[in-house]
């Protein structure tokens, strides 16, 4: 169910490893329709794509755009990281590709054809995949037993395309009359480049872009916001226009499911899981789930009860690693407004580079970017390294950011307040209630997870202008290093009291 990405590519690999099994692919659209505009995919992860079928790397190398650096677009400035080869393709490019591979093994392909929501009328079918997307119809259906739960961000997005063609992924930021917007950027062809614009739901309400009606069906797209946008990057993209294709707000929604099967109904792609679109990774994981149900389907050919459950246990440590490691960086596209007012253009790609990764493993795709990152600190803080930068508080002169266990005691008195992270984000607005109520020297940040301490932190630092302490046990010299460079704590301390 589902003619997307991942539907395709199972049914061509079930079909090619067994040709004897009946494989029909219901899609509502027409073979021609596609929405969206491009995919895109990182060098390093897609050899178990790869190894179960070319497509996808024919694909890349005949009609893809790829690249190794990543440009940072702020202030008049662009910076530049190397290291993070990726490549794209227009989504409809792959979706033909993969009709055709589809079609050349066998699967019987059935556009403009809506299927039945209730399994009981497939009951002809051993096995229905439903691979419909993340509004899937099976999932929400069968909610009672695969549990599924939603998330939703509070940042606003839009998808467009423009002929403009950024060089590789492109982050640009620019601060208009109503608020900043952000634009991630990339080629997808020789003249077509994908453009997501975010931006908080102020900064969008105040330029007047909450007027489209977005229950109309598929296929309208926002003309207002997309002649705003033209106007406020205008210079950054010289001039050229943007491409609409139902391009609309919304509002992205991670989503997750208990299960991923009941029955003889299985969840493939974001019908079973998404993950923001920062980190690139919603197709490569449903054609990773193809791989990966295709193979469990193969080991158990007779035993369709074991051959999902084996394809749900091989799949979900991935995914939820994914999910987890685009947490973080959805939440900095929450909160990229103040970041973009409080950093210099490289602190600010660093910021935005070390959103899930440290210093080191960014130094050893770009060493010459984290040493200008260095160079900075150095030039702001007469010439010390970053631990070892003294630091006044009030009366308290510190002779490095790294405090120990006898330094943490003494911060236990009057100056110091302490707080505790929760595991959750939407525990965060009470706890910054009390930050800005609060008269205080530093702010000591402890518990819950790296991304609560960090937004804590934060919130200290750039909002209150109050230096802020982050208390992490076990916190080696790379984190410390990553969490003062890019300015998301003064002081740290891999111990507590």
């Amino acid at each position: 169910m589902g003619g997307g990405p991942g539907g395709l590519f199972f049914a061509a690999l079930i079909k090619q490893a067994d040709p004897s099994v009946e494989v029909t692919v219901f899609e509502r659209n027409r073979a021609e329709d596609t929405f969206g505009f491009g995919v895109v995919f990182s060098d390093a992860t897609l050899a178990a794509i790869h190894d179960a079928d070319p497509v996808l790397r024919t694909a890349l190398a005949e009609h893809g755009r790829h690249w190794d650096d990543i440009e940072v677009r702020l202030k008049g400035q662009r910076v530049r990281v190397g290291g993070n080869g990726m490549a794209a393709i227009t989504r409809k490019t792959l979706l033909q590709l993969l009709h055709r591979r589809a079609e050349e093994v066998g699967v019987d392909l059935r556009f403009s054809h809506e299927a039945p929501a209730d399994p009981g009328q497939l009951a002809d079918y051993d096995l229905i995949v439903a691979a419909d997307g993340a509004n899937s119809r099976f999932r929400d259906r069968l909610a009672d037993v695969l549990v599924p739960e939603v998330e939703v961000a509070t940042a606003k997005f839009i998808w467009f395309g423009t002929d403009y063609l950024f060089d590789g992924l492109t982050f640009v930021h620019e601060h208009g009359p109503h608020g900043t917007f952000a634009v991630h950027g990339y080629p997808i062809s020789d003249s077509v480049s994908t453009f997501i614009v975010e931006t908080d739901e102020e900064s969008w309400r105040r330029a007047g872009l909450d007027e489209f009606d977005t229950a109309q069906p598929p296929g309208a797209s926002d003309e207002k916001t997309k002649a705003y946008l033209e106007k406020l990057f205008a210079e950054q993209i010289d001039g050229h226009e943007l491409l609409v294709n139902n391009s609309r707000w919304g509002n992205f929604r991670t989503r997750r499911a208990h299960r991923w099967h009941s029955g003889n109904v299985v969840l493939l792609g974001d019908a079973a899981h998404t993950a923001h679109f920062s980190v690139g990774s919603g197709t490569k994981m449903a054609m990773e789930d193809a791989v990966a149900l295709a193979d469990s389907l193969l080991a158990h050919r007779d035993d369709l009860p074991s051959a999902l459950e084996a394809y749900e246990a091989a799949r979900r440590p991935s995914v939820e690693k994914i999910q987890n490691s685009a947490r973080p960086s959805l939440s900095w596209w929450e909160h990229f407004g103040r970041y973009h007012d409080a950093f210099g253009p490289t602190q600010f790609a660093f910021h935005f580079i070390s959103r899930s990764i440290g210093k080191e493993r960014i130094a050893r795709r770009d060493p010459d970017f984290v040493e200008q990152v260095v160079r900075d600190w150095q030039s702001a803080h007469e010439g010390h390294a970053p631990l070892d930068t003294p630091i006044r508080l009030g009366e308290r002169e510190f002779t490095g950011r790294r405090l120990t266990g006898a330094d943490l005691t003494a911060l236990r008195g009057e100056g110091c307040l302490w707080v505790t992270a929760p595991e959750s984000e939407a525990q965060l607005p009470q706890i910054y209630d009390r930050l800005g109520e609060a008269a205080v020297e530093l702010v000591a940040v402890q518990g819950g997870t790296p991304l609560t301490r960090s937004l804590l932190a934060e919130q200290a630092r750039l909002v209150h202008g109050v230096p802020a302490l982050v208390v992490e046990p076990g916190m080696d010299d790379d984190r410390a290093e990553t969490l003062l460079l890019s300015g998301r704590a003064d002081l740290v301390a891999g111990e507590q009291v």
